[in-house]
């Protein structure tokens, strides 16, 4: 009988890329709304997609919850999944999934971990500063003394947030836009320790690697000085019988 443990994982693994899909498809819909504002049965469309989309979402989070071995320190361990399911200002980060589309542009790379971080930097960096423009364009262009009315502006303060430069040109004005921005400094922090963690992991790995061949190199060296001192010895005391004695000794087999 399948273990909770086990079921877990196998249904993690056989969702992940349709989760993604879901998310694809919810990043279309919710870029269309945002972006071109549409109106009368597409708007209604849209509105559905989005719903269905965040109902898969949050049937895998309770179908994960349910069959959690330990609940308690899973539903700990996945408060920011609940955030995403229960608030609505949180379900673009749904979006991330979407990260995992480029785990297939590994092959191109190999096992360099270095083009692993690159690739995975560099995915994370674009999703995450497009999202957050959406979110924060849909957030503040409805009010009067916003600074945050076109997408451009938006892309703009998401890079300058993301970086955390922010040269204070653009500033969200409603409370919703500054949870955003919130939001968009802690995950900028998080992904630039993420990639030097990496890089200084990969580093002292290198070193270590290097060290143990070092190390085996070295063993070798002395075990052949080793053996070389042993064949010198011996041929010394031959040496030395040949002179007291007078004759060459018997080699083995004679």
């Amino acid at each position: 009988m399948l273990d909770r443990t086990d079921f877990l994982a196998k249904w993690d693994k056989r969702l992940e890329w349709p989760l993604a899909c879901v998310a694809g498809i919810f990043l279309a819909a919710y870029s269309v709304q945002v972006l071109a504002q549409p109106s009368g049965i597409a708007r209604a469309v849209l509105s559905a997609v989005v719903a269905a989309a965040w109902l898969v979402f949050a049937v895998d989070y309770i179908v994960r919850l349910a069959v959690a071995p330990e609940k308690g320190r899973w539903f700990v361990r996945h408060l920011l999944d609940l955030a995403v399911v229960a608030l609505p200002l949180l379900r673009p980060l749904r979006l991330l999934r979407l990260v995992i589309l480029f785990g297939a542009l590994q092959k191109a790379v190999g096992g360099a971990i270095r083009g692993r971080v690159v690739i995975y930097t560099a995915a994370s960096a674009v999703l995450l500063i497009y999202v957050a423009s959406l979110a924060i364009l849909e957030a503040e262009r409805s009010r009067g003394d916003a600074v945050i009315t076109t997408f451009g502006d938006a892309v703009w303060w998401s890079i300058t947030t993301v970086t955390t430069v922010g040269y204070g040109d653009y500033a969200p004005v409603t409370t919703t836009g500054r949870i955003i921005a919130a939001l968009l400094m802690i995950g900028g922090i998080s992904l630039i320790g993420i990639v030097t963690a990496t890089l200084a992991s990969w580093i002292v790995q290198r070193v270590a690697q290097e060290d143990a061949a070092n190390q085996v190199a070295t063993g070798q060296q002395i075990q052949q000085l080793h053996d070389e001192l042993v064949e010198l010895r011996i041929a010394i005391n031959r040496s030395q019988m040949v002179r007291a004695e007078g004759f060459e000794p018997p080699t083995a087999g004679v």
